[in-house]
């Protein structure tokens, strides 16, 4: 199954190259053409470069949900399902191929960061900690993803469901410090998982982390695995049943 997914993107370059591009897009333009920084003293970019490594994470979610919602409406499922495979391996492979291309995308992120003065002050194990926990959120966001798909069902319906998406990145510490808000405001965007997961990478590269000094900024690093765990507990097996009960 996964090797179908890779499959993929040789047939669609130019899908796979829109999701690359556009996460350096939205880095270039928070950085250099509108700016922010809400909160935040002295220079902005290395507060915003790990805030938008995991907005990243987010991004391309709407890939993964037509991708399965196209194979649910084209009876490929019924074909698959009279092979001897698990359930869920569909999805499963799904989730895994892109989890390939969000490490890409994330080595194509590190890169540009580092050309516009972002720097890494912590070591190689901080380094790699920080990787982690930005792939294990993109991993709970993926089986997010599957999720909804399973419950929109057709394509047409995934552009309505993935607006759900953008709050979730938005309402996070990624681009502006909870400081700078309401508090009930900055309150929520505290305890957003994103959030989390920005704050714990800044932690780890050295950078600022500017919080309203919470419980959850102050636990940052345990919010940023015990998060993505308890969403794949609840998405992971919720969508695998729903796609095990289809046309049964």
């Amino acid at each position: 199954m996964t090797r179908r997914e890779l499959a993929h993107w040789r047939r669609r370059p130019a899908q796979v190259v829109v999701g690359l591009v556009f996460p350096v897009m939205m880095l270039l333009m928070f950085s250099h053409l509108i700016g922010g920084g809400r909160g935040v003293d002295g220079d902005f970019t290395p507060y915003l470069v790990p805030g938008m490594f995991t907005m990243t994470m987010a991004f391309g979610l709407e890939a993964t949900m037509l991708a399965v919602t196209q194979d649910l409406g084209k009876g490929v499922v019924d074909r698959f399902r009279s092979m001897p495979m698990t359930d869920g391996a569909l999805l499963v492979g799904r989730s895994v191929a892109d989890m390939a291309q969000s490490v890409v995308g994330l080595a194509v992120l590190i890169t540009v960061g580092y050309a516009i003065g972002w720097r890494w002050h912590g070591g190689l194990t901080s380094f790699a900690g920080a990787v982690g926990l930005l792939l294990l959120l993109r991993f709970a966001m993926l089986w997010i993803g599957v999720h909804l798909a399973m419950v929109a069902g057709r394509p047409e319906m995934v552009q309505a469901v993935q607006i759900l998406v953008w709050p979730a990145a938005f309402l996070s510490n990624a681009i502006a410090s909870p400081a700078s808000m309401p508090p009930w405001l900055g309150a929520l965007v505290e305890w957003n998982p994103m959030s989390a997961t920005a704050t714990a990478v800044r932690g780890l590269s050295g950078d600022p982390g500017v919080s309203g000094g919470s419980w959850a900024a102050a636990h940052a690093g345990l919010l940023a695995v015990a998060w993505p765990v308890f969403l794949v507990a609840v998405f992971l097996p919720s969508a695998v049943k729903r796609f095990r009960n289809l046309g049964r």
